[in-house]
């Protein structure tokens, strides 16, 4: 269990003191510790952020059609993105997670830290109120909204790779990892795109499996002539 010292630095860091810091407790509690657990304020969190990012969007992007704001909230809204936050905020260290969990490295996994991050955010809420809420996931993510733009809403390399595949009937890419180098908590993937259609694999490097696997397809696109060299 986190030490109440422990439980004071971490919301300097997320930069919201509870009121009842019995909430943000429970927030850090995974299924796998027991009964009393996270998942119900999770439930919360992802419609709250959902929500606010949606919100901030038709507010701030006012020529992008429906699909436009629907890949943006999309870009920001994933486990991906949630579990880099969750780190910016050190969140792996004041988990409570049950055995299991521990001696896997559950605390490292993206899949948890995202959704610690929704249930903190549905913590915050039920604390406070839904202004308070909002301000503080608006805050969370101001950089990388600040970085949006509506180029980001093309779709993903290996969405675009397999849909020109099966628009052609051709068969699906297998991906494969390589290899992969460095500590746990900042390996390099190197992975593989094998086509039937093409005479070679192409390859790509990433800080995730997922990176690594977009910049195969963005590749493979280039060597089916599907899409130019930058």
């Amino acid at each position: 269990m986190s030490s109440q010292p422990d439980l004071d630095r971490l919301q300097r860091r997320l930069g919201y003191q509870f009121k009842q810091p019995e909430y943000l407790l429970l927030a850090l509690t995974h299924r796998s510790y027991g009964n009393q657990n996270n998942e119900r304020l999770e439930f919360l969190g992802d419609s709250i952020v959902n929500m606010v990012i949606a919100e901030h969007l038709f507010l701030n992007f006012e020529k992008a059609r429906e699909g436009q704001l629907s890949r943006l909230r999309a870009r920001m809204v994933k486990g991906v993105t949630l579990a880099e936050i969750g780190r910016e905020f050190d969140l792996g260290r004041y988990l409570r997670l049950g055995s299991g969990e521990l001696k896997s490295g559950g605390f490292r996994r993206d899949s948890i830290l995202a959704d610690t991050v929704e249930s903190i955010i549905g913590a915050i809420y039920l604390d406070s109120d839904f202004d308070t809420c909002r301000e503080q996931v608006l805050i969370w993510f101001r950089q990388r909204l600040e970085n949006l733009n509506l180029q980001d809403t093309q779709k993903d390399p290996k969405t675009r790779l397999q849909e020109f595949l099966q628009s052609r009937q051709y068969p699906l890419p297998q991906y494969e990892v390589i290899s992969v180098d460095g500590e746990a908590h900042a390996q390099t993937f190197h992975v593989s795109c094998a086509l039937p259609s093409l005479d070679r694999k192409t390859t790509g490097v990433g800080s995730s499996r997922r990176l690594a696997e977009q910049q195969a397809a963005r590749s493979a696109l280039k060597a089916l002539g599907v899409e130019s060299e930058e």
